[in-house]
């Protein structure tokens, strides 16, 4: 007589709790009851708290990755000539990148199908920043994605219900269960969500610093390693670029703010008087665009390619192909240039300089967390992010400052969240007597090209 094997999830949690080492079995009946219902959240809550403690094989992360990826369906680019080549970050706090870059890198002849997420603990989410411009949608299907891609050579969508729903359900209940910084949970969700849209090579953004969830360069470059290895299994050429992120990329924070901030560098014109040209967050979008284009074989170095880069945003080519996104995804192109610069939640409060001095930090996790509690991001998985509230920096590391100078504007819905926030804010910035050398924002490349 032959018995099926019988399974129960928490059997399953106490041997990973106890540092035991899941089979393919194991993994996948773990995720596939999850998707259906079968196992509830609780369970797998505990099981992610058990991988976070405990890790997971180089074995176990990449069944996780398959089991993942074949939790629904993928995208089917097969009509798209290519090349097709996609970037992701691993989270930031002011991290834009994905809405400069995308049209950059399509404008320079590469076709971009990027899926994306959500805000993730105190970092704001790509789809919450696009869904931001009145009428934008990134809920699109198979025929749709590719015709959008056909049109304006990139489209920006997430998981659904049918593509990688694993992904979508468990980044959900990492977010809430404090089990995000993972390298195996943040390799398994980058990868499946990678491999479903279809891209051929992939650019990763791994930041490391105190805005980041990886917050030493050693657990950053493991993360980097863990992507590039699990991506080279799944047939996939990969780079991966480890940024600084001690303080917010650029000078907004918020999902408006930030659609805003990414016009402006894409149209430095359309910009009101007294924009500061964010210099760290276009050296990390060229970087990151220029990989893109070795990737795909579209130039033969990185060099070459940041001067592709420039070219198309300089002739206005990126900013066309921004817009025609826009309308194709169903926004208003000239609604939203209108908005640029007046589109802001009704509480602002500005802070202040307390003394003479140097811009010596600003704590990136801080200024996230003051976001979260703004309404930029979720505290759980249910909540509304809001569209106009942020912060908006008037200084980054290194600036001088006088007493009373403006530090950064708060914009809330509510005179109490812009008064807390501004209140709170305040022991984000370290101001000191003596000028500071600004770190390098690229701190390492890393390729399996």
């Amino acid at each position: 007589m032959v018995f099926s094997r019988v399974m129960r999830a928490v059997d399953l949690i106490v041997k990973k709790r106890n540092g035991g080492e899941l089979d393919e079995d194991e993994i996948r009946f773990l995720v596939n009851g999850y998707v259906s219902g079968e196992i509830p959240d609780y369970q797998v809550s505990a099981w992610l708290m058990a991988v976070y403690f405990s890790g997971m094989s180089g074995a176990e992360s990449g069944v996780l990755t398959r089991a993942m990826i074949e939790s629904g369906s993928t995208f089917d680019l097969s009509s798209l000539p290519g090349p097709l080549i996609d970037k992701h970050s691993t989270g930031g706090v002011g991290d834009k990148v994905s809405l400069i870059l995308a049209p950059v890198a399509a404008a320079c002849g590469l076709q971009v199908p990027m899926m994306s997420g959500r805000a993730l603990g105190h970092t704001g989410g790509t789809l919450d920043k696009l869904e931001s411009i009145n009428g934008y949608s990134t809920k699109m299907g198979n025929d749709r994605f590719c015709e959008v891609i056909s049109a304006c050579g990139y489209a920006m969508t997430g998981q659904s219900k049918e593509i990688v729903p694993a992904d979508r359900l468990l980044y959900a209940l990492r977010d809430v269960t404090g089990t995000v910084e993972s390298v195996p949970l943040i390799t398994a969700s980058i990868m499946s969500k990678k491999f479903a849209e279809g891209a051929e090579s992939l650019v990763f953004d791994v930041k490391t610093g105190s805005g980041a969830f990886m917050k030493s360069v050693e657990d950053s470059t493991r993360l980097a390693e863990s992507l590039i290895s699990t991506g080279k299994s799944l047939g996939r050429g990969v780079v991966a670029v480890i940024t600084r992120m001690e303080q917010p990329l650029g000078y907004m924070v918020g999902n408006f703010l930030e659609v805003a901030e990414s016009a402006w560098c894409l149209k430095p014109s359309l910009a009101p008087d007294g924009f500061r040209y964010p210099n760290d967050l276009m050296e990390v979008t060229l970087r990151l665009t220029g990989w893109m284009l070795v990737a795909g074989g579209l130039a033969s170095s990185v060099d070459e390619a940041e001067e592709k880069c420039r070219s198309v945003i300089e002739d206005g080519t990126a900013y066309e192909r921004f817009l025609q996104n826009v309308e194709l995804q169903g926004g208003d192109p000239g609604e939203l240039e209108s908005q640029l610069t007046s589109r802001r939640a009704p509480c602002a409060r500005t802070v202040a300089a307390p003394r003479d001095g140097y811009v010596e930090a600003i704590d990136a996790f801080s200024v996230g967390m003051i976001g979260v509690n703004l309404g930029v991001g979720r505290n759980t998985p249910e909540d509304e992010v809001l569209a106009d509230v942020g912060v908006e920096l008037s200084v980054k590391v290194g600036d001088e400052v006088d007493a009373g100078d403006p530090l950064c504007v708060v914009y809330s819905e509510s005179d109490a969240g812009a008064d807390e926030a501004a209140k709170t804010i305040r022991a984000a910035y370290t101001i000191g007597e003596n000028p500071v050398d600004q770190m390098p924002v690229i701190v390492r490349e890393l390729s399996s090209l």
